[in-house]
């Protein structure tokens, strides 16, 4: 019993900065470059560029501020992380040859950042849950929300983030269609804010472990396949029309399609063509079209 505690005690303490969060920007900002138009967008205005950017590695950090009442941009004392995730978001869209993009998107690469990053968002649940505790000690639902937000990330705040690119898409939002790392993130969030609350009886460094170890395995599976099936979805097909009613099927499948907003939507442009040359095959099609 000793050596599984032990395990989990030492890949609690393992520092995450600076290897574990440059993986997380990584993969952050890769998200961003697969968004339409956010290669355009970063020639025309780099400034707005790095702001989505700065979205997508620090908005967990920015809306666990907002709900425990502290200053937003307080994450951004922390130099070294906001020139670490500038360094990353400069490397993935202004490397010359675009050699650094080619390198981290190149899937068994990415597969490991990935997985990098799993350990950081479990860290963060971990933590949100740990800061709005020692505020509300019995303030469960204030634990649960801090957490979830924290892993959650930018995911929340994607139509903010749109509005910075120049997009209002208000049916994407994340609470109506939540992507598999914002329902795990919910999920996980409960486990902790138990654990934190004593009613569950798990250390935190095993939590942590064991939590992450799935995160790393769901989303390393999901991304290795391009797949954007949950691994929850049969649980919660067996569980949600008992307790909630069910939905016809027909509105269920066409919101599978096109409502997966963020992490779980994205997929790297196919290796062939690079996603500025796709873009501008889109628009010749649309140009001939119009003529």
């Amino acid at each position: 019993e000793q050596m599984p505690g032990a395990l989990a005690a030492a890949f609690a303490s393992v520092p995450v900065f600076p290897l574990f969060d440059a993986a997380y920007f990584i993969v952050s900002v890769l998200y961003l470059k697969y968004e339409p138009g956010a290669v355009e967008m970063s020639r025309k205005s780099p400034f707005a560029s790095w702001l989505c950017a700065m979205l997508h590695c620090f908005g967990s950090y920015i809306l666990a501020d907002l709900l425990l009442g502290e200053s937003p941009i307080q994450y951004f004392s922390n130099n070294s992380s906001v020139i670490l995730a500038t360094a990353v978001w400069y490397l993935i869209f202004f490397c010359p040859m675009n050699l650094f993009y080619k390198c981290v998107s190149f899937l068994p690469v990415k597969l490991i950042f990935v997985a990098m990053k799993e350990v950081v968002r479990v860290r963060k649940i971990a933590a949100g849950v740990h800061h709005a505790h020692h505020q509300y000690h019995h303030g469960w639902f204030i634990m649960m929300a801090t957490g979830w937000v924290k892993g959650s990330g930018v995911a929340l705040m994607s139509n903010f983030e749109q509005l910075l690119r120049g997009v209002w898409k208000p049916e994407t939002n994340e609470i109506l269609h939540m992507s598999f790392p914002t329902k795990a993130s919910l999920y996980g969030t409960v486990l902790f804010t138990l654990q934190q609350t004593h009613w569950l009886p798990v250390s935190e460094a095993n939590l942590i472990f064991f939590f992450t170890m799935f995160m790393i395995v769901c989303k390393v599976f999901m991304t290795a396949t391009h797949s954007h099936a949950s691994p929850f979805a049969p649980v919660e097909g067996f569980i949600c029309p008992v307790f909630f009613g069910s939905v016809s099927s027909g509105h269920t499948s066409h919101h599978n399609q096109h409502g997966h907003s963020h992490e779980a939507s994205y997929q790297p442009p196919p290796p062939v063509k690079s996603k500025e040359e796709l873009n501008e095959g889109t628009r010749k099609r649309k140009a001939k079209k119009a003529e």
